[in-house]
């Protein structure tokens, strides 16, 4: 897949894990969570792998570099999602034709599901497709805003939702794949018109609907599998969950 890039977004702070490490530096069975998603990320691609670092950039870098060699792009400024993307584009190869964006605090994420995810996506000839997770607790998820038709209308972030949007139980792994020009012209059209006042990389969808694009989701079952760490109590759950199936991880 010589014409895919792997973006994966590890320049966050992680200030609810309470700990000076910096989020993606915390470790499931013995490496770093960044580490799991790099290594996932290889059966994509092994030459275009690039890690936006922010908060302990130079730790992260000096941890990475130690087993593997990736690119590093700089988001000097914490400004969200969609802003840490738009940074690395400049700095992608010309014969890139699609970006995989990963979550550098998704560890236990398969490379078979990265592999069918980026297949969907070029089979369909999609501009944008998002893998998406069906779980009991939607709490604190991007909500899959869909049509009667079951359309992609949205991904709605929490804080943004409404009471009837909260309830919906399909949502957003975090994890996209994007034709590249679609996304080097719509991540122009993003705001922080938010109540975080940061830049969504869930906004695409909107822009995609807006402009007809087309778009896919890719949906799993397996909640453990794209579940993010935002706490200490989350990253003993990732712990648990790598030791229950170790077979199945990368």
């Amino acid at each position: 897949m010589d014409n895919i890039a792997v973006v994966i977004l590890a320049a966050g702070k992680g200030t609810r894990m309470k700990s000076d490490l910096a989020k993606v530096l915390h470790q499931v069975a013995g490496k770093s969570m960044l580490t799991h998603v790099i290594e996932s990320a290889l059966a994509v691609t092994r030459d275009h792998i690039h890690v936006v670092v922010g908060h302990q950039a130079e730790k992260v870098k000096t941890m990475v570099l130690k087993n593997h060699q990736v690119s590093f792009t700089l988001q000097k400024t914490l400004l969200g999602t969609g802003d840490a993307v738009r940074t690395v584009l400049p700095e992608l190869s010309g014969s890139i034709r699609h970006i995989l964006v990963l979550c550098g605090d998704v560890p236990l994420i398969k490379q078979q599901t990265l592999l069918d995810l980026v297949n969907s996506h070029l089979t369909a000839q999609a501009d944008l497709t998002v893998l998406a997770v069906n779980v009991k607790d939607p709490t604190g998820y991007g909500r899959i805003i869909q049509s009667h038709e079951g359309s992609l209308l949205a991904i709605r972030e929490e804080a943004d939702a409404t009471v009837a949007e909260k309830k919906i139980n399909l949502v957003n792994s975090g994890i996209f794949c994007f034709e590249k020009k679609f996304i080097e012209s719509g991540i122009e059209l993003i705001t922080n018109d938010n109540k975080q006042d940061e830049y969504y990389l869930t906004d695409l969808v909107q822009i995609a609907v807006e402009q007809q694009a087309k778009t896919c989701i890719e949906v799993t079952n397996d909640v453990e599998q794209v579940m993010g760490v935002n706490t200490l109590e989350q990253l003993n759950c990732i712990n648990k969950a790598f030791q229950d199936v170790p077979d199945e991880l990368p």
